[in-house]
């Protein structure tokens, strides 16, 4: 985005929208690798929520700067004042600039643009005329592109003709095309230090683009490759068969291809007597695995039977190894089992006051421990 501020000055502006919802927090995860500052985006009616919290955690972690920005304040039921208040005491980070707009009518949207201008740090000075250095942080595939890599680079300068590599994995790509989101797609010839864009080259395989990976010059390669991302860690497991067995293959495909832009998602192949060849597939959540099964049938026609959903279970056997089960077809003998494990999760939950009781038997019921509860304003946080 190009905006001429009040200052005169002229800005590029690269903006990265990150989905809410916790299963998402990988995308979250890698779009902050990629920035210097974000904008913490909070409903003035509704105020802070869990997701909220998980995700300005991840931006703190990453040492970014954060303008706070309170939406929707032209609702009846907004209250920006008390959720500036509420800001403060549950994240611990000042409101007192708080930018107060409405994304509906596009109030205060030219407020939230000085805001990134003077409260967020450029990106570090780059040098173009050192080796090309820089990060893949997204991939996708277009049927008559082929795949398209968003890239930010942060030393030396990527162009067309250029023969590239990827450290991570090794492969090399003649650049054909390169360019930039205004959000539509337009053609440059070069992406230089502190640029965000993307590329097209002879990429034939998916597995080549691993989010993450740092991308330098095949013959003048940079001497270190930046650190990545954290890899993501499935946790909710099911089974993705087709229902006609010759639409396997077709299956492979797909995966594979989904599997390029989304790397939390994790699959293997798998073979069950009634259902045939199909793949054990690994999810953040349910709503991960409810979007990948709707993307796998909608955007390649494909019709598939989904097992029920699992986690993994870890077997501490008796001849001292430890085992990961994931299907309960695969169980050993119990008298070869010493101890079974199953995963837990530490969950920090936000309610109004009157849901409490109400939340306290649920845990309870799910053998959950109270380990901790205090009070934000009027609502209850409960650990």
């Amino acid at each position: 985005l190009k905006y001429r501020a009040n200052n005169g000055e002229d800005y590029i502006l690269n903006l990265i929208d990150t989905p809410g919802h916790v299963d998402f927090a990988y995308e979250v995860s890698r779009s902050l690798a990629a920035c210097e500052g974000s904008l913490l985006v909070v409903d003035a009616s509704q105020g802070v929520e869990a997701q909220t919290l998980a995700n300005v955690y991840q931006a703190i972690d990453n040492n970014h700067e954060i303008v706070v920005v309170l939406n929707k304040v032209d609702l009846p039921a907004a209250e920006p004042e008390r959720i500036r208040e509420q800001v403060e005491e549950v994240i611990g980070i000042d409101a007192s600039n708080a930018v107060l707009i409405s994304a509906k009518t596009g109030l205060g949207i030219p407020d939230v643009l000085e805001a990134i201008v003077h409260q967020l740090p450029p990106p570090r000075e780059g040098d173009a005329s050192a080796p090309l250095k820089a990060m893949l942080v997204d991939s996708w595939y277009d049927a008559y592109l082929g795949v398209i890599v968003l890239v930010r680079v942060i030393d030396g300068v990527l162009k067309k003709g250029q023969t590239i590599r990827m450290m991570g994995t090794g492969a090399k790509h003649l650049v054909e095309r390169t360019g930039v989101f205004t959000p539509a797609r337009i053609n440059v010839d070069e992406l230089g230090p502190g640029e965000f864009g993307f590329f097209t080259g002879s990429i034939k395989e998916v597995a080549d683009t691993r989010v993450g990976d740092t991308i330098t010059e095949d013959k003048r390669t940079t001497a270190k490759a930046l650190p990545g991302f954290k890899p993501a860690q499935p946790v909710v497991f099911c089974g993705l068969f087709p229902v006609d067995a010759a639409d396997f293959e077709d299956l492979r495909a797909a995966v594979g291809k989904l599997r390029l832009n989304d790397a939390s998602f994790s699959f293997e192949m798998e073979t069950s007597a009634a259902l045939g060849f199909g793949y054990r597939c690994g999810f953040l959540g349910l709503l991960h695995l409810e979007i990948i099964q709707e993307r796998l049938e909608r955007e390649f026609n494909l019709d598939l039977i989904a097992t029920a959903p699992s986690v993994v279970y870890r077997l501490a056997l008796t001849d001292g190894s430890m085992k990961e089960l994931h299907n309960p077809a695969d169980m050993p003998d119990v008298v070869k089992i010493s101890a079974i494990e199953e995963p837990w999760i530490r969950a920090t939950i936000l309610t109004p006051d009157d849901y409490l009781g109400g939340i306290l038997k649920l845990c309870q019921d799910r053998r959950g421990i109270q380990a901790d509860l205090s009070y934000v304003g009027k609502r209850a946080m409960l650990i």
